[in-house]
């Protein structure tokens, strides 16, 4: 039997128990947004960290020019970096061919909380499709949101309800779910038209938008002015590649990978080597 599992915030788990899972960190607006543009813009990889100062520190190991300092607290960016978390900050004439350390508030705790897993991709509305392709060969799944300040947040849950219903969908309903799984597709599912659920229709880029902009995440990017961000993030299936945490850091994933091939996945910056 297939299980699939969501967990609404990290702090929800004991991180040893997704050894021998699969493992998905969440974080809609924007972490795991912002590190698929970063990749997609041609970063060579985003080393995900959990402190300021650790990323500070980190810089001084890396040759001049070769390495971006991006991250944010409390939605802003952080003093002294060179970006925040704005996805479309990570331009190809701002990354490409570098090293991002990043540091953010709750989507890099989130994929710490996922250390023990292997593999572990990120997700987000942008990829959702090449997500679901990544996680069918996979018996186990673990889907971690990151939340904000603390709380669940609408954005995570949805987008888990959203890669819940189509690996469902795909696999003829053959995954045991846990009730926060349920409960996440449930929310999905009543979001939008059956048609638009199934693909039969398109979910236009405002639609899902006007939905994030309502949640925890969403009303916090609002206050700050940064509305922009949120339709980014809304822009569903539009980059058709998956992040993946190998060695301490997030490069592309190489293409499919199955369980019994499954590479060593972890989180932890000590490891990686400039």
């Amino acid at each position: 039997m297939k299980t699939l599992d969501v967990y609404p915030l990290p702090t929800l788990f004991d991180p040893e128990t997704l050894q021998g899972t699969c493992a998905v960190a969440v974080d809609v607006l924007r972490a795991t947004t912002t590190v698929l543009f970063a990749l997609a813009a041609g970063a060579e990889r985003v080393v995900p960290l959990l402190d300021v100062e650790e990323a500070i520190r980190r810089r001084a190991e890396y040759p001049d020019g070769s390495v971006v300092l991006g991250g944010e607290r409390g939605g802003k960016r952080i003093d002294g970096f060179d970006l925040g978390n704005s996805p479309k900050s990570f331009s190809p004439e701002v990354v490409a061919g570098k090293t991002v350390l990043f540091t953010t508030t709750n989507g890099t705790v989130a994929m710490n909380a996922a250390r023990f897993a292997e593999p572990i991709f990120l997700a987000c509305f942008v990829n959702a499709v090449a997500v679901v392709d990544m996680l069918s060969s996979f018996q186990q799944i673990s889907i971690v949101c990151a939340g904000t300040d603390g709380q669940p947040t609408e954005e995570d849950i949805l987008l888990a309800g959203c890669l819940t219903e189509r690996l469902q969908r795909r696999s003829g309903y053959a995954y045991r779910l846990n009730v926060q799984a349920t409960t996440a597709m449930e929310l999905w599912s009543r979001s939008f038209s059956l048609k638009q659920i199934i693909g039969e229709e398109t979910i236009p880029v405002e639609a899902l938008a006007r939905i994030l902009r309502t949640s925890r995440g969403g009303s916090n990017l609002m206050e700050l002015g940064m509305g922009e961000d949120i339709l980014t993030a809304s822009q569903l299936d539009t980059i058709n590649f998956v992040p993946q945490i190998q060695n301490g850091a997030v490069v592309r994933s190489r293409g499919q990978v199955h369980e019994e091939e499954a590479s060593e996945s972890t989180f932890d910056p000590e490891i990686d080597e400039p």
